[in-house]
């Protein structure tokens, strides 16, 4: 059965947020043995937080704060029938800065991440406006909001482009964490346009390079060939310096399809490429685990969050890409049911899809 546009969008949207959900309980640990005994070898449904553990607060099938700002991300695209930069700061000041108070252990969700609470101390503590505020956090907590701008703007690179940069840059300024954020929205787009996340992705990628679609420096002809003989240089300001954050996830999935190099189980996807929390860590573990089981959401979630480490943004992303490939309806309904807020989610994952 052939899968719509908005079936792959609401999909990529539930995907992330049951990736947020599912990871709540057993969200950072680091030693696997910890984790097992709390909550067994193989982790298959949501669970609660441990006491003295991240999120301790927080009940089964509820959001981290990841979740909660994605939320407001997707509320601000509805309210303004796309991105409104000024809107989005205004309910992050009104809505998440007036819970916080700059700590880790607080908050909606139970933690604040770094980028969140460097940017915190700027605007409620030092009193800067949001042109002069940013951190150096090289996470992925950007993407985990701007997943929404790639749903909004999938048919629309060049906007996709620039209001995930602009956004990213709002509580992350390291120009290579931007590229690689950029990049993944670039990918999700595609997949929610029904491609494949296969080895082919980065050539339709660069494609779009190409044609000016998006920001990233290039000087190879097609297939990363040598340049032509006096061809330009098509540097600008404001470029990203390399296609490489677009060039990776073929590599990963060409990884995910090859008979010779066997990651088994999946799962160990997260002693491969990292159990940390940094961008470049989680991005090819889950571009990895999204070609490996293109076509099975509960196996690519369960891998994605039984890796221990930062398992819950590996989860979020994961099931952002495979959730547009599967599309909504092949969702397993049971992970549907285990979010507390689920009428609210796809009441929220219904209208922003519809406003592709």
């Amino acid at each position: 059965m052939e899968i719509s546009t908005k079936d792959r969008a609401k999909g990529a949207i539930l995907g992330a947020f049951i990736g947020d959900a599912i990871a709540l309980g057993c969200h950072w640990y680091y030693d696997l043995e910890e984790q097992y005994k709390d909550y067994g070898k193989w982790i298959t449904d949501f669970t609660s937080p441990k006491e003295g553990r991240y999120h301790e607060n927080q009940k089964k099938g509820d959001l981290s704060q990841s979740g909660y700002i994605l939320k407001l991300m997707i509320n601000s695209i509805l309210d303004n029938n796309g991105y409104n930069q000024k809107d989005f700061c205004k309910k992050i000041d009104n809505e998440l800065f007036t819970k916080i108070d700059g700590n880790p252990m607080n908050g909606p969700g139970g933690y604040t991440s770094q980028s969140i609470r460097e940017v915190y101390r700027q605007r409620v503590e030092q009193k800067l406006s949001w042109d002069e505020v940013g951190s150096r956090a090289d996470t992925t907590e950007a993407i985990e909001r701007t997943l929404a701008l790639a749903i909004r703007y999938v048919n629309e690179p060049k906007m996709l482009a620039k209001t995930i940069s602009h956004n990213t840059f709002l509580t992350q300024v390291d120009d290579i964490v931007g590229s690689m954020t950029v990049a993944f929205g670039a990918v999700l787009a595609q997949l929610i346009k029904g491609e494949i996340l296969d080895e082919n992705i980065s050539t339709k990628l660069m494609k779009l390079v190409k044609s000016g679609d998006l920001p990233f420096h290039a000087v190879t002809s097609d297939n990363l060939q040598p340049p032509k003989a006096g061809a330009k240089d098509p540097s600008n300001i404001g470029l990203f310096a390399s296609p490489d954050a677009l060039l990776s996830p073929s590599y990963m999935a060409k990884a995910a399809n090859d008979k010779d190099i066997k990651i088994e189980p999946a799962w160990k996807v997260s002693f491969v490429y990292g159990m940390p929390c940094a961008i470049y860590h989680i991005l090819p573990a889950c571009y990895y685990l999204a070609a490996r089981f293109k076509d099975d959401f509960e196996s690519a979630i369960l891998h994605a969050l039984n890796g221990g480490g930062q398992n819950q943004a590996r989860s979020i992303l994961t099931g952002a890409l495979v959730g547009a490939q599967v599309g909504f309806q092949n969702i397993p309904q049971r992970f549907i049911d285990g979010l507390n807020e689920k009428e609210e989610l796809l009441k929220l994952a219904d209208e922003l899809a519809s406003q592709i």
